[in-house]
């Protein structure tokens, strides 16, 4: 049951729907009052009363019923204490129904999301600062596809540029075709490093003339840029297979190279495009922006051109009800301009793109330059945390099966919950050992939680899960089921926040509320009735807890 819905739909406040008062409802954090709570405060100004009272009105107006055991007010607060019984009993009814689709819903109904993420640049390293993107928008496109939406994933890969002239220039000067075959994108990274560390003026405008053989068509050119590309798609696609991440589009801003013209001249048919010392600009000043360029003076458009590009191309071909940009806050200006000018090409839908910015990913050494070289791996983090948790996985359970397969779970589920926990926003420093840490707010935290779970169950074999006529529920039982009850809305949650951290910490809170269940409640030794209603509870949180980690993207071993 959705309590949350339950609740407000017994609540009438005049000018304000069911769904703006179930936005408002929440779980106190001093649970003493009661399970839910309903802040008055936004009503006061429309009903010209104090919270205070607003609060006793509405208390007097609800009726306790099979669901609802207690009403009360308290400092403008709405107060509802849930049947505790009844919550247990449809709380394990609902899991063992929908199983591995509890918490997911019909909400989406079909509607269509795009979801820009991870957008690898082509023949360059993918290094942590790609984790981030990757993971947050892997997450969200589980989330809303969990949630009934038909979603987009799209790879907008970087394979537009001089960088490309460049890396042709150092092929022909010093790559070697077999070195290049066998060694991949690494190999490739070495030529662009050292282009860059040795560059002349001849060799700068080598480069620039080989990217304008590639745009004008040119056969060996291009034939050595899709070999670039496919070297790095082969290498990025089994980092992707590790992180459980998936994309429906690779379509890249070359793509759009011959979509560009179209938006150009409806910018210049609408009078929005105008010159700035040369080069073409849509003016954003009356709206507390910079100029939006749109043509260089030379006539070469800029992200912004083949970013439009994409929109246009995107709407047409999916008709998305959103479209979401996961990409670094620095880029909060670019994005701001882009659904500025196509609001002002009267776009309607301009107010369905939103960028899901988030915060830097660094190690604790410090920052990386692909450039010079100095670039921490993607790969290289995987495979330390996996190489870690594997020496970790020695020195507990040294006689554990497959030890290696746990430790990839254990390693990839470690790097993806690392730059999951916190809200998206903020900036990461990635620690080794704090995200492999079995205690505290961690994935391996989650999925020991999960072992533990799993290990009382297997021992259950036989035992019953029938619950008894009467229901009994501790502190500790009840607090779980609470959790248990609240997955759904925790999904909805970080769907309309677009923040996966929402389910990061739900699984956190999750683990140590059946965790204190563990340790305080008897489960295989308990008297019959009991058992079984405790069995069903371990049944019901190893089932949602699988769920909320699958929906970051985390395996989970059934030991550790």
């Amino acid at each position: 049951m959705d309590y949350k819905k339950y609740i407000a739909d017994k609540i009438k406040v005049e000018g304000v729907s069911s769904s703006d008062i179930e936005a408002l409802i929440a779980i106190p954090p001093n649970t003493d009052m009661g399970d839910y709570a309903l802040p008055c405060f936004r009503f006061a100004k429309a009903l010209k009363k104090s919270p205070a009272v607003i609060a006793e009105e509405l208390a007097k107006s609800i009726s306790p019923d099979g669901v609802i055991s207690e009403i009360s007010s308290l400092n403008g607060y709405l107060n509802f204490r849930i049947d505790k019984s009844g919550l247990l009993r449809t709380t394990l009814a609902q899991i063992g129904e929908k199983g591995a689709a509890y918490g997911s819903s019909s909400l989406g109904n079909g509607k269509t999301i795009c979801i820009d993420y991870s957008s690898v640049n082509i023949a360059k390293p993918f290094h942590i600062g790609h984790l981030s993107t990757t993971v947050i928008g892997g997450a969200l496109y589980k989330i809303f596809s969990f949630l009934g939406y038909k979603v987009v994933g799209i790879n907008h890969l970087g394979d537009y540029g001089t960088q490309f002239g460049k890396l042709i220039s150092a092929y022909k000067r010093w790559g070697d075709r077999e070195d290049v075959e066998k060694r991949g994108i690494f190999a490739v990274n070495e030529l662009y490093v050292r282009f860059n560390n040795e560059a002349t003026e001849e060799m700068e405008a080598e480069a620039r003339e080989y990217f304008r053989l590639i745009e004008n068509g040119d056969r060996e050119a291009n034939e050595l840029f899709d070999w670039f590309k496919s070297l790095t798609l082969a290498y990025v696609d089994k980092i992707y297979d590790r992180l459980g991440v998936k994309f429906d589009s690779y379509n890249g801003e070359r793509f759009y190279t011959d979509k560009m013209q179209p938006v150009i001249d409806e910018l210049k048919e609408k009078g929005l495009l105008i010159e700035s010392n040369g080069a073409q600009v849509v003016d954003l000043e009356p709206y507390g922006m910079p100029p939006c360029l749109i043509l260089r003076s030379d006539g070469a458009s800029l992200y912004a051109t083949r970013d439009l590009a994409a929109a246009y191309y995107r709407k047409a071909t999916y008709d998305f009800d959103k479209c979401l940009y996961v990409v670094a806050y620095q880029q909060n200006l670019h994005f701001k301009q882009l659904f500025k000018v196509l609001e002002l090409l009267g776009k309607d839908w301009a107010k369905d793109m939103v960028h899901v910015a988030y915060g830097m990913v660094s190690l604790e050494d410090g920052a990386m330059s692909t450039r010079k070289g100095k670039v921490v791996w993607l790969e290289d983090v995987i495979n330390k945390c996996v190489e870690k948790a594997l020496k970790v996985i020695d020195e507990k359970n040294p006689d554990l099966e497959n030890k290696r397969s746990v430790a990839e779970k254990v390693g990839v589920g470690a790097v993806i919950f690392g730059a999951l926990y916190n809200n998206k926003i903020k900036d990461i420093v990635f620690s080794y050992d704090k995200v492999l840490s079995f205690e505290g707010e961690t994935g391996v935290y989650c999925q020991y939680t999960c072992a533990r779970a799993n290990s009382v169950i297997s021992k259950s074999e036989g035992m019953s899960r029938e619950l008894p006529e009467n229901l009994t529920c501790n502190a500790e039982e009840f607090e779980l089921v609470k959790a248990l009850a609240s997955f759904p809305d925790a999904v909805k949650d970080a769907a309309e926040k677009y923040e996966p951290s929402i389910i990061a910490r739900y699984a956190v809170d999750l683990s140590q509320k059946f965790n204190k269940f563990y340790f305080e409640c008897k489960i295989l030794t308990a008297e019959d009735g009991v058992r079984a209603q405790r069995l069903a509870m371990t049944d019901a949180t190893l089932l949602t807890l699988k769920n909320a980690l699958a929906l970051l993207g985390i395996g989970v071993p059934d030991k550790m």
